[in-house]
């Protein structure tokens, strides 16, 4: 039973499935890049789906904007919006929706996502070709990035391709995942520039207003931001917190401010759309990051798409992002950070400053969609080369990454596609027609 059947051609044109358990209407980074990029190969002619887990009572296909179609697979989250890697009980699920959309490239997004990695491995062993994206910085030192590591090297050993979106990225996917350095291509995040248009008059000119939005998380760094806001706001009366995001550390923040008494100098926010971030964002004259990680911060790109000064730390690719003149750096310590701050504020105050709508410019001229789809496109010509391998030659490079138990994982696997493949025929499987609008 012949698994690797070419699926249909497109005279050109590559039906990409988009997979990961991060999607709308889950809001981040993630999301947006799939969105975005989707819509951008959408336009240029190309077919894409994107297959995730249900979120609460979306769960079955939708259709988003251009015709995105969407599958919201009946799948329980684990932990952290990310279902359980089971590796086999989608199986069936994902055959059926590969081949009935004529599949050819399976693009997985975010090392994290377990959905991606096991789409992926599926897509493989029906002879697809893969491109993974890895959006995320690990460690090496602490158990659960040794563990997730390993699951990532284990997962990577027969991708064609994959995609980091800073250099810094680059390095750490091929140090931790073992991924050779020809596979491995730099495309960057970007920002819809028409979207983060800047509106001075939003500004109040009584204070210096700093804006932050960010997931509360401990790896963006908000034990550093409540220890910032806690030095800052008894010196400088005139400074204002806009704080917009939530998250399992929200109640650092909501302490120091209640401990403090700075209900009239902190504003936080809660979670915000991404549609009401540029809203938040025009009223800032500062916006400050203060990330422990980051492959590619998107939230200082917009900040600075808004005409904001950035303040951030000077962590993992972030300084690659923006040009000396449009952001300030810091190590990731209190000090670093309010020295960075304070250089800031006194350039505001002296009028040192570049034109909110030049830097909207710069952003528009370094980061956007369209060049970004492109740079995939040239991924997705060069893996359609790629020869496809019999399973024996995939076991083989499954071997490689030592572990010996994961090489019954994908013959289980493999078993269970034939099996599928014998109830449930290709044959008898409709193909899906186009929505053109």
């Amino acid at each position: 039973m012949n698994l690797q059947t070419e699926p249909l051609s497109r005279k050109g044109k590559h039906v990409v499935c988009m997979a990961s358990d991060f999607f709308y209407p889950n809001t981040g980074g993630v999301e947006e890049h799939i969105y975005n990029l989707s819509l951008c190969l959408i336009k240029r002619g190309h077919k894409v789906i994107v297959i995730t887990h249900c979120y609460g009572e979306r769960v079955g296909v939708r259709y988003l904007t251009r015709g995105l179609k969407v599958y919201y697979l009946p799948i329980r989250v684990f932990y952290s919006q990310c279902a359980l890697p089971t590796m086999i009980c989608n199986i069936a699920i994902v055959r059926y929706i590969l081949i009935r959309e004529s599949i050819s490239i399976v693009h997985g997004h975010s090392a994290f996502s377990v959905l991606a990695h096991e789409v992926s491995i599926i897509g493989k062993l029906m002879g697809l070709k893969t491109v993974f994206t890895d959006h995320s910085l690990f460690g090496f030192a602490d158990m659960s990035a040794v563990l997730t590591n390993k699951y990532l090297q284990m997962c990577l050993c027969e991708c064609d391709h994959c995609i980091c979106v800073s250099h810094t990225g680059k390095e750490n996917t091929v140090l931790r995942a073992k991924v050779k350095a020809h596979k491995v291509s730099v495309i960057p995040n970007a920002v819809d520039a028409y979207s983060f248009i800047p509106d001075p008059s939003q500004r109040d000119p009584n204070y210096v207003t700093i804006v932050i939005v960010s997931r509360l998380v401990y790896r963006k760094g908000v034990d550093l931001m409540a220890a910032v806001i806690a030095d800052m706001c008894p010196r400088y009366p005139n400074i204002r917190f806009i704080i917009g995001g939530d998250g399992p550390k929200m109640w650092l923040l909501q302490e120091v401010r209640e401990r403090k008494g700075f209900q009239h100098c902190v504003t936080l926010l809660g979670s915000l759309k991404h549609s009401e971030v540029r809203d938040v964002l025009v009223k800032g004259d500062i916006f400050l990051n203060t990330s422990l990680t980051e492959a590619y911060c998107m939230a200082i790109v917009e900040a600075a798409s808004c005409g904001l000064k950035v303040v951030s730390t000077k962590v993992g690719g972030i300084p690659e992002v923006l040009p000396d003149d449009m952001i300030y750096l810091a190590e990731p310590n209190v000090c670093s950070i309010i020295n960075s701050l304070e250089v800031a504020i006194m350039d505001i105050r002296d009028g040192h400053f570049v034109c909110p709508y030049r830097c909207n410019t710069n952003v528009r001229t370094m980061y956007n969609w369209m060049d970004v789809t492109r740079r995939t496109e040239i991924v997705y010509d060069r893996i359609l080369l790629n020869k496809n391998k019999p399973l024996g030659l995939q076991l083989k490079s499954y071997l490689s990454c030592g572990v010996w138990p994961f090489l019954l994982v994908i013959s289980l696997m493999y078993l269970l596609l034939q099996l599928v493949e014998r109830v449930y025929k290709r044959k008898h499987i409709d193909i899906a027609r186009d929505l053109k609008l």
